[in-house]
């Protein structure tokens, strides 16, 4: 049995080895010297935005919690949750009619997604805020023939209901092409296991395909409502005294405030849409596990992550 040959370590040339080089990061100059312009621009822009008396902060202040913006904060509130429901709704039968196998359901289906997204907002709720004056009555019945049901559509359309439908019907179409693209983005080979399995269609759908074009559905659904949250400030023209709508009308009474009062209604926006972005952010992560080898990190880990980096490279630096 031989031993081990065991070699001498290097040496430099005055005999002992030589130590390990430390290895410095590679330095940077233009990121550092564009971080310090960014700060610079946004230290004067919040400069200008906290000393500027024309924006009034006081009365931002005494308008921000008032009972009567809070008011119109709840309408939105209100208005946003309904028509996302309803727009989702619609929009998952109008997807399904579009790829249906039917002539006629994908027809009629196209039409509604290309007249929708052809009209203005605006349009389709000035339309059914007048449609009382064309329709004063609605029924059920055989065309051309008696009706069963008869409405008063002057009764049914309050202020509220058609801000709703408005809104409802126009992210229907939105919400039609997003939940189609997450259906077509699902493999094909997921559609032919599922028929290969002898379940019926709608099984298919719902067992198989519909869970997984979740993933593609829900992010960009969520990143959907963020526009329709800034869409119902347009239900002001319908009557219906929403965030917007609220702030309006106290600008047109106190005409002093008018900056102020747009100020309260920016910052809310920015509030709510925010929220909303924070929920778009962890259904992604949610859904991005199936998908991802490692999920995102959320925003506290990152901070983490950065402070540990940082006391790292300091350590290094001023190690002897």
């Amino acid at each position: 049995m031989t031993e081990p040959l065991l070699l001498p370590a290097p040496a430099g040339p005055s005999g002992p080895p030589e130590a390990a080089e430390r290895v410095l990061p590679l330095r940077r100059p233009g990121r550092w010297a564009a971080a310090v312009v960014v700060l610079v621009l946004v230290s004067q822009a919040a400069h200008g935005l906290i000393t500027n008396p024309f924006y009034q902060w006081d009365r931002f202040a005494y308008w921000f919690l008032r009972p009567v913006v809070l008011d119109g904060l709840l309408i939105t509130l209100q208005v946003t949750l309904y028509s996302a429901v309803l727009g989702l709704a619609g929009g998952i039968l109008i997807a399904l009619g579009r790829l249906s196998g039917n002539a006629v359901l994908r027809t009629v289906s196209w039409t509604y997604v290309w007249l929708l997204r052809s009209v203005p907002l605006i349009v389709v709720l000035l339309f059914l805020y007048n449609l009382s004056a064309l329709y004063p009555t609605l029924s059920i019945g055989v065309p051309f023939g008696p009706a069963f049901f008869t409405f008063d559509e002057s009764r049914l359309a309050t202020d509220i209901v058609v801000a709703v439908v408005g809104l409802g019907l126009s992210e229907a179409a939105y919400a039609a092409e997003i939940v189609r693209a997450g259906v077509l983005s699902v493999d094909q080979g997921q559609h032919e296991a599922a028929a290969a399995l002898g379940l019926p269609r709608r099984r298919q759908f719902t067992r198989i395909v519909f869970p997984q074009a979740l993933r593609s559905i829900v992010p960009s659904y969520v990143n959907q409502l963020i526009g329709l949250l800034k869409a119902t400030s347009l239900v002001f023209y319908v009557s219906l005294l929403d965030l917007f709508g609220s702030v309006q009308s106290l600008a047109s009474t106190y005409p002093g405030d008018v900056v102020p009062l747009l100020v309260v209604a920016t910052v809310w926006y920015v509030i709510l849409t925010s929220l909303v972005s924070v929920v778009q952010f962890h259904v992604e992560r949610h859904y991005a596990r199936g998908a991802l080898r490692a999920v995102p990190p959320t925003p506290l880990q990152r901070a983490r992550a950065g402070l540990r980096d940082l006391r790292l490279r300091l350590r290094q630096e001023t190690a002897p």
